[in-house]
């Protein structure tokens, strides 16, 4: 199987001295997701969390939405011409009884930023799909104080185990309200890296994702907010911008969106009724 990271030789220049040695690098090889033996898609990732990444795919992709919607996952064996196995191929083999849409380019074609899909045709596309309102599970509405917001960044550099070794990954990061980690999962796609959240949360029948915060590297791009939508989490932050239709269809579906988390300082694009703010202005 995969590993998460290789070793590659260098040539090393610091301050005109030339040096060679080895360095540590993030593993990348490819995914293909198989469902009930037809082939869905293909990702590039780092090997790990490799179940949890399909099942957390197929949440976004409307597919799976309860643990016991999910029959099992498996390597496939002979995937390579002299049938050995290379574990970058993964089956998944859903429940009797559930629904599963024929897999064809005008269903899946807007669950990446680079389909060519755009507007509305996207936000209606994850609004008719989506399995759960974004509330506050029972109730009682999310007050979220920005300086719990603020320290949680922190926390997930802190988590970073294989960032430390190679600095070329991505994070995501499952938070009770309370600021308590759940979950903290890394691949080179920060896509990827939520839907092993969220596939792990379905393995462990803990979807939706009510009153919780997903935390993010980098930017909050339109397929990140749809993976959150779709797995019913209230509350998305990124260390990065927004993009304009992420800002759209948080605003469209009530999920809080908060970018530039950095520090003390953040941009509240949409729900922020979930953040207990202490001027009237930083509501206008």
């Amino acid at each position: 199987m995969g590993r998460v990271t290789e070793r590659r030789k260098v040539i090393r220049i610091r301050d005109g001295a030339v040096s060679a040695r080895p360095d540590t690098l993030v593993a990348e090889e490819p995914l293909e997701i198989r469902l009930n033996g037809r082939p869905l898609a293909i990702t590039m990732r780092t090997p790990g969390d490799d179940f949890a990444l399909a099942a957390g795919f197929l949440v976004s992709e409307g597919v799976l939405g309860e643990q016991d919607d999910l029959q099992n996952i498996v390597y496939c064996a002979g995937a390579t011409v002299d049938g050995s196995n290379t574990y970058n191929v993964v089956d998944v083999k859903t429940a009797p009884g559930v629904a599963v849409p024929d897999i064809t380019l005008e269903r899946n074609v807007y669950t990446t930023s680079s389909c060519g899909l755009c507007g509305k045709a996207s936000l209606d596309a994850v609004r008719t799909t989506a399995r759960w309102p974004i509330d506050d599970g029972d109730g009682t509405p999310v007050r979220l104080d920005p300086d719990l917001l603020a320290g949680l960044p922190d926390r997930l550099r802190a988590a970073q185990r294989v960032f430390d070794r190679t600095g070329g990954l991505h994070a995501a990061a499952l938070f009770t309200e309370d600021g308590e980690l759940l979950d903290i999962r890394e691949d080179v796609g920060r896509h990827n890296a939520v839907d092993k959240l969220v596939g792990r949360a379905l393995q462990q029948g803990g979807l939706p994702l009510s009153r919780t915060i997903l935390l993010v590297s980098g930017r909050a791009s339109f397929e990140l907010a749809q993976k959150a939508v779709m797995a019913g989490i209230p509350v998305l932050a990124a260390v990065s911008a927004p993009s304009s239709l992420a800002v759209d269809l948080a605003a469209e579906t009530g999920l809080t969106l908060v970018g530039f988390l950095r520090g003390s300082s953040m941009n509240v694009y949409a729900g922020e009724h979930r953040l207990a703010l202490r001027t009237a202005a930083a509501q206008a």
